[in-house]
């Protein structure tokens, strides 16, 4: 599950922030940030989630229609790791939901506590939110209250058990 959010820095910028959330255990396992929202901020954040998951051939990547999603570019990368893509319908926000509940989460908690001087400044603040305190601390209702860490700890116990 994919999408961009918008954060606004006093310095009158914007910083795109774009997420990759796996579905099974919410944990953000992909994100990238820049000044631009282009077609390289989703590669980047794909490829931090590849590297990170190292998933096999057929892995399903839903998004919405945002043009960088449909790029040729990134459609191109998502082809030579034999991803498949999956795109919500148009003008449906509810195929989101999951990436649309994790960015209402990060500016509830974070974002709209803190006017943010410089894009620097939010970069740091976003980076250990989500490595320091949502992946590894955040207790999600959809989990049984446990971190998405924790979660994924959990499911390894019960493989190796088996």
């Amino acid at each position: 599950m994919w999408d961009i959010t918008y954060v606004w820095t006093a310095a009158a910028s914007w910083l795109y922030l774009a997420v990759v959330i796996d579905l099974y255990s919410r944990r953000i396992v992909g994100w990238a940030m820049n000044a631009r929202m282009t077609a390289q901020l989703v590669k980047d954040a794909f490829q931090m989630a590849w590297r990170q998951c190292q998933p096999q051939a057929g892995l399903l990547f839903h998004s919405d229609r945002g043009s960088q999603y449909t790029s040729q570019e990134f459609q191109r990368l998502l082809q030579a790791c034999q991803v498949k893509a999956s795109m919500s319908g148009a003008g449906n926000c509810y195929d989101n939901a999951v990436a649309e509940s994790f960015f209402s989460t990060l500016k509830m908690e974070l974002i709209y506590q803190t006017v943010y001087l410089s894009r620097e400044e939010a970069m740091t603040d976003i980076f250990f939110y989500i490595e320091g305190f949502y992946n590894r601390q955040r207790r999600h209702p959809a989990l049984g209250y446990v971190s998405p860490q924790a979660y994924e700890a959990s499911y390894q116990q019960q493989v190796l058990a088996v």
